[in-house]
């Protein structure tokens, strides 16, 4: 009997040296300044020449927008644009959780003995990514889907199921990139990343979304509850601020929200992460890593 292969795959030399290069740089004060530059306000006449070549370079739709491009004044605010009414559909049935974003499936199936698949040959702990032992119980011999936003991808985060948000964490950490070469070359890349967790307690069991922050501004801003961002409102957000510590917020009464409201949103691409609980479901067939998904396509039935 053959021994299967569990090395993990590499990325080019050039993608290991810089990944080692940022590891050793303050990820978290570049990032800020990115974010910095990000918000700086566009004079009306540039916003479409900006903004427009940005969207080119990027791919991405801007006929999916909420508003004309020259409505958005900063690059931030366009990064973060709803999309109009109608572009998307959500599954009607109860017992469906659809995907929180648009985006790439990364990894996806059962977390074995509550680990979960990074890449081939790494693997992480629900307990190191919840920071939280008790919660991450839950979950074990559960589902997990990875899903990787690009920046041409719409980033807001939404419910994937109708429910309540009873309990929030926010885990301050690194912000590494979580594209494809660091997925492959960084161990435990996600629970050193970043996170802000929302649990949604709906009709599949309790839902985790952990929203992974990444390098290049890394603020991730919460729609749930609006004063944790700093400036409270939608000009704020949780996740890159000095000083920060691990915070977890309890909601009694659980704050309802249906199927399909936002519930966070990425100041530019990371990642999310969805733990479900054992005997949630299945996943829907064709999920499987490397394709697209949209915002409301089912994941798990």
């Amino acid at each position: 009997m053959s021994v299967p292969d569990v090395t993990p795959d590499l990325p080019p030399p050039a993608w290991r040296a810089m990944l080692g290069l940022l590891g050793r740089l303050p990820q978290g004060a570049l990032s800020r300044g990115f974010g910095r530059v990000s918000d700086i306000l566009l004079p009306t006449r540039l916003r479409r020449p900006v903004l427009g070549s940005f969207a080119r370079v990027m791919g991405i739709d801007v006929a999916e927008a909420e508003l004309p491009i020259v409505a958005y004044p900063t690059l931030n605010h366009f990064f973060v644009r709803r999309l109009r009414p109608g572009v998307r559909a959500w599954p009607s049935e109860p017992n469906v959780a659809a995907s929180p974003v648009d985006g790439v499936l990364g990894q996806c199936g059962i977390l074995d003995g509550g680990r979960l698949v990074q890449a081939k040959g790494r693997w992480y702990d629900a307990a190191s990514l919840l920071d939280d032992a008790e919660e991450a119980g839950r979950y074990r011999d559960g589902l997990f889907v990875t899903l990787y936003l690009s920046p041409r991808h719409y980033h807001r985060i939404h419910t994937p199921t109708h429910g309540a948000v009873s309990k929030a964490r926010h885990i301050p950490g690194a912000l590494l990139p979580v594209n494809g070469p660091a997925v492959l070359h960084v161990a435990d890349l996600f629970p050193r990343n970043e996170r802000l967790v929302a649990y949604v307690d709906g009709p599949l069991g309790r839902i985790a979304v952990v929203a992974v922050g990444a390098y290049n501004v890394g603020r991730i801003s919460t729609a749930f509850d609006e004063a944790w961002n700093a400036p409270p409102g939608e000009g704020g957000w949780v996740t890159n601020r000095l000083g920060a510590r691990p915070h977890t917020r309890h909601y009694d009464p659980p704050v309802p929200l249906d199927t399909g409201k936002e519930i966070m949103a990425f100041h530019l691409g990371s990642t999310v992460v969805l733990l479900f609980e054992p005997g949630a479901g299945a996943l829907v067939e064709g999920i499987q890593p490397g394709r697209e998904v949209r915002l409301g396509e089912p994941l798990v039935r």
